[in-house]
Parts: C-alpha cells; sequence; structure tokens
C-alpha cells in the first residue's frame, strides 16, 4: 500500500485532515481528481468515544487518543508557558472534538463599510462572494438550527433542530423575558435516531458531521481518495515558484511524496512552522516566507466562560445544547461577538482542563507537584456547577505582527508560539463581559474566568490572504503569492478573526479552494 503512494504522482497531496483539509480533499475528489491525504496522527478507530483529557501527559497515549502528542510551549504576555491544548492529531485531525458550531459570520466581520468601518479595511473576498460556499458547507455539514433573529444576513438551507429538551426550553424562554433574542444554535449534527450529542467530544457514529465524518470518509469512499497516516510532513521541497515534493517521515523512513499541487491544512499554529522549517537555497527564510509574514498576526478568541443556573421552577437545563444569541455582537461601534451553549457539562474533565491552563498562567506553575492538588477544587467545582448551564462568550481578536508562531526548542515543528493581549483587546473584553453581565441582571451566573482566556482551539490568521503580496502570504484564492502550486485551506488564511466559532468560514473557505484548484487543474495549469 505505502509503495502505491509514494509510487505514483496524485493530483493534490493534502496534509491534515481536519475542518479544512477534511473538506477540500473531499471536494477535490468528488470532482474527479486523485487525493493523497497525508495525516500526523493515527486514523484511529469508529468505536472510539472521549473527550480532550489534559490529564494524559504521555505522548504514546495521547497519540493512541488522537490528541496532539507534545505540549506547547509559549511567551504568553512575556511569561513562559508549556500546556496541552485542546488539538487533534488524528483522522479529522481538531474537528472531531469540536462542539459542532457551524455559525455564519456577520457581514461587518469581512467587509468594510461607512456604517461599520472594519479595522483592516475589509478582507479580500466578500461576504457576499463567501455567502454560497457558506450555504453549500450548511448542506455538506448538514447543519441545522433556527435563523438568528438579529442577523441581516438571510439564513441559509438550515435543517429544523432535534426536539428541544425541557430545560433548555425554559432557559430559551428566561432569556428572551430578559429582553434578549436566543435563537437554537446552528451545529453540524445529522440528528440521527439515538443520536447522543456528542458535543465536545469524539463520537464513535457518524451523527456529528466533521472534518473526518463529512470529509475524509467521503472522499475515501469515491475510490479517487487514499490516507496515509501516522506519516509527519517534515518539510516541503522545490525551486523558486513550486514544490516538487513533501519529505514524510513514516515509521522511521523518509518518504518523498509527489503530487502536482500542494494543499496546507494542518492549522494556523503547525502550518506556518512547515513552511518555516522548509528552508532551502531557493527559501532562506522558509517556503512562501519572502516578506517576513509566515506565522505573523496569530489571533485567539477570547473566552468569557460563565455558568447560568436553571431558575427555581425550571427543570435542570445540565448540558444546554445548541442556544445561541447575538445581542453583544456588535455595539455602539466596538466589535464583541457572538454567546452560545458550550454544549458540554460542567464535568470533572472539563473543569480540570480548565484548572490546569489556569495554573499554568499562575505564579505557582514552577512548583510541579501542586499541579496534582487541582484535582480537588476541580471535583469541588463538578458537584457546584453541576445543575448550570455552561456558557461562552467569544471575543474578536485582532492581528498584531508581533503576535507570532515560532520554531520550537528543539525540534522546528513543535508548537511555539509568543502572544500579548493588546491594551485594545483588553479593554473590549472588560466592555464584554460587562454587557454580558448587564444583560443577565436578575439570573444566577456567574463568570468562571477571572484572567484573559485565549482558545487555543481558534488559532487563526498566521498566512493571512490579501492582494498585496507585500502585506500577505496568500492571494485571494488562498495560493501562495510566490509558490503556484501551493494552497491554504486552514484557519491561517484568516485576516481577522471574527465573532464566531471559525469552523463554517474554514469549511466554506476549504470548499472555495477546492473549486479554484480544480478548476485550475482541469484546464491543465500548475505544474
Amino acid at each position: 500500500m505505502t509503495e502505491d503512494i509514494t509510487s505514483r504522482i496524485w493530483d493534490v497531496i493534502v496534509i491534515g485532515t481536519g475542518m479544512g483539509g477534511g473538506t477540500v480533499g473531499r471536494r477535490l475528489a468528488e470532482k474527479g481528481l486523485s487525493v493523497l491525504f497525508v495525516e500526523k496522527g493515527a486514523a484511529g478507530k469508529r468505536a472510539e468515544a472521549q473527550g480532550i483529557d489534559a490529564a494524559i501527559a504521555d505522548p504514546f497515549a495521547r497519540s493512541l487518543h488522537g490528541y496532539w502528542p507534545a505540549p506547547v510551549t509559549a511567551q504568553l504576555n512575556g511569561k513562559p508557558t508549556e500546556f496541552f491544548a485542546p488539538l487533534g492529531a488524528g483522522v479529522g485531525g481538531s474537528s472531531v472534538f469540536y462542539a459542532a458550531a457551524l455559525e455564519r459570520p456577520e457581514p461587518h466581520d469581512l467587509d468594510d463599510s461607512p456604517e461599520r468601518p472594519h479595522p483592516t479595511g475589509g478582507w479580500p473576498v466578500s461576504h457576499a462572494l463567501f455567502r454560497p460556499y457558506f450555504a453549500e458547507a450548511e448542506r455538506v455539514f448538514e447543519v441545522s438550527g433556527t435563523p438568528d433573529p438579529m442577523s441581516p444576513d438571510a439564513p441559509g438551507a438550515l435543517k429544523p433542530p432535534p426536539p428541544i429538551p425541557p430545560g433548555d426550553a425554559a432557559l430559551l424562554e428566561r432569556l428572551r423575558g430578559a429582553g434578549l433574542n436566543p435563537y437554537r444554535g446552528h451545529l453540524a449534527l445529522r440528528n440521527l435516531p439515538g443520536c447522543a450529542n456528542c458535543l465536545g467530544r469524539k463520537c464513535p457514529r457518524d451523527c456529528k458531521m466533521d472534518g473526518r465524518s463529512a470529509g475524509v470518509e467521503p472522499a475515501l469512499a469515491t475510490g479517487r481518495a487514499a490516507l496515509l497516516d501516522r506519516a509527519e510532513v517534515r518539510a516541503l521541497r522545490g525551486s523558486h515558484d513550486r514544490i516538487s515534493h513533501v519529505e514524510v517521515r513514516l515509521g522511521g523512513e523518509t518518504l518523498a511524496l509527489k503530487a502536482r499541487a500542494y494543499v496546507l491544512a494542518a492549522g494556523a499554529l503547525a502550518s506556518p512552522l512547515l513552511l518555516m522549517a522548509s528552508k532551502s537555497e531557493h527559501w532562506p527564510d522558509g517556503c512562501a516566507n519572502e516578506n517576513g509574514l509566515v506565522g505573523r498576526n496569530l489571533m485567539f478568541h477570547l473566552t468569557e466562560m460563565f455558568a447560568l443556573w436553571p431558575g427555581r421552577r425550571d427543570p435542570g437545563a445540565g448540558v444546554a445544547k445548541g442556544i445561541a444569541l447575538r445581542d453583544h455582537y456588535y455595539r455602539d461601534g466596538t466589535r464583541f461577538g457572538m454567546v452560545q451553549a458550550m454544549g458540554i457539562s460542567a464535568s470533572y474533565g472539563e473543569i480540570l482542563h480548565f484548572l490546569n491552563l489556569q495554573f499554568e498562567r499562575s505564579p505557582l506553575a514552577g512548583i510541579r507537584p501542586l499541579r496534582h492538588l487541582i484535582r480537588l477544587p476541580a471535583g469541588i467545582a463538578a458537584n457546584l456547577f453541576g445543575s448550570a448551564a455552561l456558557f461562552a462568550g467569544i471575543l474578536e481578536d485582532l492581528p498584531y505582527r508581533t503576535n507570532r508562531v515560532l520554531p520550537g526548542p528543539g525540534d522546528p515543528l513543535a508548537l511555539n508560539f509568543a502572544y500579548d493581549f493588546a491594551p485594545e483587546l483588553l479593554a473590549r473584553r472588560r466592555q464584554f463581559r460587562a454587557a454580558i453581565n448587564r444583560s443577565l441582571r436578575g439570573q444566577a451566573r456567574l463568570f468562571l474566568n477571572r484572567a484573559p482566556e485565549p482558545n487555543f482551539g481558534h488559532a487563526s490568521g498566521t498566512l493571512s490572504f490579501g492582494h498585496d503580496p507585500a502585506t500577505s502570504v496568500l492571494n485571494p484564492e488562498c495560493r501562495a503569492h510566490s509558490i503556484r502550486n501551493l494552497h491554504v485551506a486552514d484557519a491561517s488564511f484568516m485576516p481577522t478573526s471574527t465573532g464566531v466559532n471559525p469552523s463554517l468560514l474554514i469549511a466554506a473557505n476549504a470548499l472555495r479552494v477546492a473549486d479554484h484548484l480544480a478548476e485550475t487543474l482541469q484546464e491543465g495549469g500548475l505544474p
């Protein structure tokens, strides 16, 4: 099997199998092209069912569970830190663990207008041009939900959501009674009989639509795609304006894999590292890095997590699946973001993961034995918050050149970054929290984080697209300005983070990239 893969020249090699890689590969295969998925992690088994457990530290055990095997190192606001990020490394990438929220960004997220000026002058591709791809991604991922009553954008063909549980229905009415405009969130769930709503967890069935179930598996079913797992791409090789092959480490052996075109979809942290590691006489600063922007403008959403308890007469809400609202999305000229139910219970594992992240950024982080004591407050908190619904406010981040991905210590592909909280971001955070608090007056609620909490699963912006090769890495079609057969299909293309989860944007852009690339290849373009 490996010999068959290495001996042929594929139409497209897709590096990564997450939301972007799975989607772009499926679209290309369905258009008749031969596609090879190259995945760092293991294929895994359909029978697996678990969430991300930050307590597992052994790299081999983490790999078996589909987690990113090594800890991330970072300079966070100038403080060295090391932690296990909520990232996947297996077929489907991080998307197999996500909560399946596929929400559309609003027009002001992408477009510049006199009424709502864009902080970067707007994206190179407008919201109107993205709109058909939003609709197509919603179809591919079988998104269900109800229209947002506050959105100026006409809703796509959303599938009806499943019947709402009594606790969620009561919570929805209480939010409306408080003058808010909640709606049934847009979730990539097929709502099959017996669906367990595995939000935030890997699911053994194909109810939840992710990079694996909606991308890689349908691609393989066409007979025109293949998967090479446990294969780490170490470098891209070529000369001047084209890639000739990729170097892959598989089982201690180094392979050269060839294609007419290459799509990089390893994630906004890993993709720029691979380009920087691909140094040669032709690319002294790394592939596609002539302007030094590869890895820069790193963004995360800030997550404002809060618990909302049911009313005295309400049935217990508990998990609160699929409730969202955008009352605070854009207010008085300030860009905030949406609020949504997290779709997970306040269980011991989730709380332990959250407290571990807080510990790593505290003054006590250097006293490693204290980390084991976190299990006690995590157990107490799990009992305290057991009846509460967990919500998250998503605060938009903006690009700054100094926030960047850097080669890791000892290994240029080890995840490592430097990130500082911009003063304007912290100011918007205070306003956002105050607005949420005011709107929930009279409700029993509690913010769970005091310090700013970046969502490390929402990294974006490190290979942003634009018209000008001097100020961007990719052109509007997400092809590298200087490399004619390299495209990017993960969140690194985004010039701003928007006020919603990036999943729908990633999927929609992957479909757009695939259509452009397929047309070019079928017309005989590229090498």
